[in-house]
């Protein structure tokens, strides 16, 4: 899905599927979860075609190459993806570390991954969300996703554990 795409009616509260590095599997879990989605957003670390795959199934899929995301499918996956959403305008990329630019002022929300771990920080009135691994969670946390439900300007998040 691309910006021309993004779910657009004022008077719909959107949810948001949010999942990263899968690392080549998916729980099926996760067909559950998003089944009531909009978008599905996918913060890179994919490494296999087969889970965009599944996740299309669901609903449509606005995705960013991560640092294993290599091969013939992979090659139009951008590094970095802008979506609105209603009224949010919404940044993805795989590596926070790479954001090239200061989202204050442009996005509303920034969607990462990279570092496996769950969190949702405001800083400078942009939401910083990363839903953590949806497969390969750190030590001592659980594999997790996140769903996004926006309405107008309001953002709530919530993380759900994979177990």
């Amino acid at each position: 899905m691309n910006g021309d795409d993004s779910p657009t009616s004022k008077d719909h509260t959107f949810e948001i599927g949010v999942i990263s590095d899968t690392h080549g599997t998916l729980s099926p879990l996760v067909s559950e979860i998003f089944k009531e989605t909009d978008l599905i957003i996918h913060a890179g670390d994919i490494d296999k075609e087969d889970v965009l795959k599944k996740l299309r199934k669901i609903s449509p899929v606005t995705a960013v190459k991560g640092n294993v995301d290599f091969g013939e499918w992979a090659q139009n996956l951008k590094a970095a993806e802008t979506i609105e959403v209603g009224e949010i305008s919404i940044y993805i990329l795989h590596n926070l570390e790479k954001l090239d630019l200061a989202p204050a002022g442009i996005f509303n929300v920034v969607i990462y991954g990279h570092t496996h771990l769950p969190s949702a920080e405001m800083q400078n009135n942009v939401l910083f969300l990363n839903p953590g691994s949806a497969t390969y969670p750190p030590a001592k946390t659980s594999a997790s996703v996140a769903l996004i439900y926006i309405n107008g300007l309001d953002i709530d998040v919530k993380f759900i554990e994979i177990t």
